[in-house]
């Protein structure tokens, strides 16, 4: 009755509450390298290198990251110089700070979130032009009935 409502999005509360993430770089942590997964990873220290996987990366308010991100879905309260192209959603959390170009169909941003950076979104840019598309051929249906 009087618990405090969540601000976090659904992904975050998966990721977080149901014990899905299968691995964890903890806070003072430091990994180098390329990281592939399968599953849900969540990382808490510093992590240098490029990271690929079809499924969601987790980066805690003390995850740091130089790297080059190509993921499902990525949720970020810590900080990433480099580029991220996600399939599905980006979250950013605050304090999230971001130094390069996110390519996302959807994005989620938290007041207090930096972004330095460009914002590319096909998918959302395509839906859009979609529905032009449809509005136009709906309107030109109708005008061709009148005559």
């Amino acid at each position: 009755m009087f618990k405090k409502k969540s601000t976090r999005g659904s992904s975050y509360s998966q990721a977080r509450d149901k014990n899905e993430i299968k691995a964890f770089l903890g806070a003072g942590s430091q990994f180098e390298g390329k990281l592939s997964f399968s599953e849900i990873v969540r990382l808490d220290g510093a992590f240098r290198g490029e990271i690929e996987s079809s499924d969601t990366l987790v980066v805690g308010e003390s995850g740091k990251m130089i790297a080059e991100v190509k993921v499902g879905s990525l949720i970020l309260s810590g900080r990433l110089e480099g580029n991220v192209t996600a399939a599905g959603k980006v979250e950013l959390r605050a304090p999230a700070v971001v130094e390069g170009n996110i390519t996302t169909p959807l994005l989620e941003v938290e007041p207090g979130v930096q972004i330095n950076g460009q914002i590319i979104m096909p998918a959302a840019a395509q839906s859009q032009g979609d529905e032009i598309s449809r509005k136009n051929k709906k309107s030109q249906e109708t005008n061709e009935g009148k005559s």
